[in-house]
């Protein structure tokens, strides 16, 4: 016998730590856009697990190349070679244009990597004293849950009851290039931030204002850190969000979509310079690397690039998006997004997200709303025209007022 919705998520609150509030659908099987929970409902799956099935769920083509490697070689650890990694390095590194890569799992883990990278890249070849490296970051950014990224989180939920906390960040708003250039002193090594803030409600920055952040970098030998983690691999309807404004990263930080939802793959891609202060026994993991993760990130490239879900993204957002901007009610404040990275932000009169979130999933739509009065949506980049319009209905149908 099945267990019921009600016993497991009576199970979960029982035993369970208490820090996530999902919506209350137990899932148990996905495919494509698709998802159905324990009592055979399906869903449209508007989150991608936070844009980690790109590819959309269990693609048959990643399977078959978890499921080859799986039975030849899981895990060797970086103590040894395995057959994998190399073709791995070549193939991202040629779609990125990236010249050097490190594996890791997480993107929290690949975030901590890059800090770590650059700072010893000020002292040894910046020459910041010992001691003194500052990385400027953005308030409202969200770049993990370690503890070294919470202490240069602005989010109070992040940051209290969990210090002390590293040194070493200064904070600037979003999107602001003259608070960025009025932060950078000599002890400046890194600027890291998102393209889009994501976790804060889809922010976007000012048009030119990569460009003028990639110049100040460039101007001032400072590292330009990109963690594309939710919006790489081809979310915002381009590879790379970096393409939007035509720069280019020193260090570019993937994940989530690198693996297809099969299994925690990340990558920090940078120029020589950078990973090239990194020696044996100075970091490194167990995992990173390994050649399932290699074969599975290999596979979800190639159908990321073959199916063209990419080009599939910059269309099909541009449809959702004209789409959500054509509902006309009062309790919506503003529609924003770049390719399949959307976000529908209401009055706060409205009376919070949660409530249209819960809607939606009476109606067959997955959606997670984000601080208060925001519905992130960002379904599987291999959704068609008929699905986005069939979203459309279901969102205007509870949004309409």
């Amino acid at each position: 016998m099945t267990p019921s919705t009600a016993s497991l998520i009576e199970i979960e609150h029982r035993l369970g730590a208490h820090n996530y509030k999902p919506l209350d659908v137990v899932l148990s099987r996905g495919e494509g856009v698709y998802v159905w929970d324990v009592d055979g409902n399906r869903y449209l799956d508007c989150l991608s697990a936070y844009s980690a099935v790109n590819q959309g769920h269990c693609h048959p083509k990643i399977l078959a190349a978890m499921v080859e490697q799986a039975q030849k070689l899981t895990l060797t650890s970086r103590a040894f070679r395995n057959d994998q990694l190399a073709h791995f390095y070549e193939e991202i590194a040629a779609l990125t244009g990236s010249h050097k890569v490190l594996p890791m799992n997480s993107g929290a883990e690949a975030v901590e990597t890059a800090v770590k990278a650059v700072r010893k890249w000020g002292y040894e070849v910046k020459g910041v004293p010992e001691g003194q490296a500052e990385i400027i970051v953005c308030a409202n950014n969200f770049h993990g849950r370690t503890m070294g990224i919470v202490g240069f989180s602005t989010d109070p939920d992040a940051r209290i009851g969990f210090g002390p906390f590293a040194p070493g960040f200064r904070h600037v708003p979003f999107g602001d290039i003259d608070a960025f250039r009025t932060a950078i002193n000599e002890n400046t090594v890194a600027f890291l931030i998102e393209p889009i803030q994501g976790e804060a409600g889809v922010l976007i920055p000012p048009a030119g204002y990569f460009t003028a952040v990639r110049e100040l970098c460039t101007q001032h030998g400072i590292t330009l850190i990109l963690d594309e983690i939710q919006t790489g691999l081809g979310r915002t309807g381009k590879l790379l969000a970096e393409e939007h404004e035509g720069i280019e990263a020193d260090v570019t930080l993937v994940g989530k979509a690198l693996s297809g939802g099969f299994y925690p793959v990340s990558a920090v891609l940078s120029n020589s310079e950078v990973l090239g202060v990194l020696k044996p026994g100075q970091h490194g993991s167990t995992f990173g690397g390994n050649p399932l993760a290699c074969a599975i990130a290999r596979a979800a490239l190639k159908v990321l690039v073959e199916e063209d879900m990419i080009g599939n993204s910059e269309r099909m957002g541009e449809r959702f998006g004209a789409g959500l901007k054509g509902i006309r009610s009062n309790i919506i404040k503003e529609v924003r997004g770049r390719g399949l990275m959307l976000a529908v932000e209401l009055d706060p009169a409205a009376g919070g997200a949660r409530k249209y979130c819960e809607a939606l999933k009476e109606r067959g739509i997955l959606a997670k709303d984000t601080h208060g009065d925001t519905i992130r949506i960002a379904p599987p980049l291999v959704i068609t025209g008929d699905q986005v319009d069939w979203a459309l209905e279901q969102f205007e149908a509870v949004l309409r007022t």
